[in-house]
């Protein structure tokens, strides 16, 4: 049986474990892999916290050479015996909760981005490889690095000679997010390739980003080192090989366009669509006063977690509370993810007459529907949403992070925004889907692997950001006439969402012939 070792900065089988879609793939395709006849190990580090779990089981501590010194990293494994042929193991160590108790990511400076987290994940990755070596891991056959926060694994593997024995690991790299790609400096600085390992002897051009030389890049270093490179969707994997157009509104290769190309022309660049949980059951459609209800009585327990009081918060809150009194809407748009430009660039992206797309949406929408948006991040893009919210009473801004708001829109909304600039593969489009709820989307990245305009979805495109903002507005209004004027083509299109099936199992039997063998 094939061993695959997962090194991850996230796993949403440990409660606190995710931050984003990396938690989601790391719960679900171990047990996907161990269905057929796999042996999967994860280890993420403790973050200080996940370490003390009930039931957490010390399994040994390794020791690694960091900055000069000897570490001790102490290993451990959560929830043994719950999913046959898988085993969850954390590493922990000070260090990886220098960003506080449980806290995955640390926000550093915009003169050192990534400072305190390349730390923290230059350790993981040489206590993996340790605790690989002195068998605390038992033997493994495939290597498989996810995203950045473990790139640097592969070349400790190629260049350090403490870790030769382990050479003939197969090394797989799974790029998650490419506008992510924790480029530190050579040396100079304690967050440095020369501060973590100074008795490192590599070869530079192999390390190096392509734009920086005197950089080392993860993400780089991984797929040029790694057997086989992995994207989370097949026209992702497409797109990155391209170069980025900021004029076009394209985000290819985030600048290791060449490095892909490479990779592509060697024959060890693929794409594999993620999958989502169909057996778990989903909560379905509520009456439309209590959909209000629970989301207002969610809202008044996330408000009362915080130490203060928030005015945006508060509206929200009280919007509810109205809206419940009221009859439904004819139509009910939805949004759920993070706030960040990948996700809100073309809702706020003004058009040449100056007007903005998400406040011409919500025009469109008045008397006819309310758009409830939940989402945290950016604390500029928030702002911006709080704005926009002032002016709409029925663009309801939950700016929260809550499972139970985001099963609440997914299971009540009739149609799903998501207009990402960019998608490596997303999971949002197809927990709507799931719910019967189709989504208007950017023609983009999974996006396009996981949607069919006009069959179980709408898509949208465009040669610029402009062009890209007005086609959604059309489709938009194109839409909700349609839901007006033809709502049995409508019932149609919502029923092919729900049938449609993005499973885990139809992936990891891609993994297993793919990226392992």
């Amino acid at each position: 049986m094939t061993h695959i070792c997962m090194l991850a900065a996230e796993n949403d089988v440990i409660p606190g474990g995710k931050v984003g879609g990396i938690g989601d793939v790391v719960r679900d395709i171990p047990k996907a892999l161990a269905s057929q006849g796999a042996i999967v190990t994860v280890l993420i580090p403790a973050y200080g916290a996940f370490h003390q779990l009930p039931g957490a089981t010390p399994v040994g501590v390794c020791t690694a050479v960091f900055r000069g010194r000897t570490e001790r990293v102490e290993i451990y494994e959560l929830f043994a015996g719950r999913d046959k042929g898988v085993r969850y193991l954390v590493a922990h160590h000070p260090l990886f909760a220098i960003g506080g108790k449980g806290r995955v990511y640390c926000n550093d400076e915009d003169n050192q981005p990534f400072a305190t987290d390349a730390n923290k994940f230059a350790l993981f990755c040489v206590a993996s490889l340790r605790a690989i070596k002195e068998g605390l891991i038992e033997p493994v056959d495939v290597l498989h690095l996810h995203d950045w926060h473990t790139g640097l694994a592969a070349a400790l593997l190629k260049y350090d000679p403490d870790y030769q024995t382990l050479k003939p690991l197969r090394v797989a790299f799974s790029i998650h997010n490419l506008a992510l790609q924790g480029i530190r400096p050579f040396a100079g600085h304690e967050s440095s390739l020369q501060g973590w390992f100074p008795h490192l002897i590599y070869n530079p051009v192999e390390l190096a980003d392509p734009r920086w030389p005197q950089c080392v890049n993860p993400i780089a270093t991984a797929v040029r080192i790694a057997d086989v490179v992995h994207t989370v969707s097949p026209t992702y994997a497409t797109e990155i090989v391209q170069a980025n157009d900021n004029a076009k509104g394209f985000h290819g290769g985030e600048g290791l366009e060449r490095d892909l190309q490479q990779a592509a022309s060697l024959g060890k660049l693929t794409g594999i669509i993620n999958g989502i949980d169909y057996d778990t059951p989903v909560e379905g459609r509520l009456d439309w006063s209590a959909f209000m209800r629970s989301a207002a009585d969610e809202m008044l327990k996330l408000m009362a977690r915080r130490p203060d009081l928030r005015s945006l918060d508060y509206v929200a809150h009280q919007r509810l509370l109205r809206w419940q009194q009221q009859t439904r809407p004819a139509h009910i748009i939805t949004g759920v993810g993070r706030l960040t430009d990948q996700k809100m660039a073309l809702l706020l992206q003004p058009l040449p007459d100056g007007s903005i797309p998400l406040d011409l949406m919500l025009d469109s929408l008045k008397g006819r529907g309310m758009l409830l948006l939940l989402g945290s991040g950016d604390a500029q893009l928030e702002q911006h949403c709080r704005v926009i919210a002032a002016r709409h009473t029925h663009f309801l801004f939950l700016n929260q992070y809550s499972e139970k708001l985001s099963n609440l829109l997914f299971s009540n909304g009739d149609l799903f925004l998501m207009p990402s600039s960019f998608e490596p593969c997303g999971i949002s489009q197809m927990l709507a889907m799931r719910q019967g709820q189709p989504v208007l989307a950017h023609a983009v990245g999974g996006l396009c692997d996981t949607i069919s305009d006009n069959v179980d979805g709408f898509l949208f495109s465009g040669d610029s950001m402009p062009a890209q903002a007005t086609q959604m507005l059309d489709r938009f209004d194109a839409v909700l006439e349609l839901r007006e004027k033809r709502p049995d083509d409508f019932c149609d299109i919502a029923a092919r969402a729900r049938a449609q099936r993005f499973e885990w199992h139809d992936s990891a039997t891609r993994y297993l012939s793919e990226l392992y063998s």
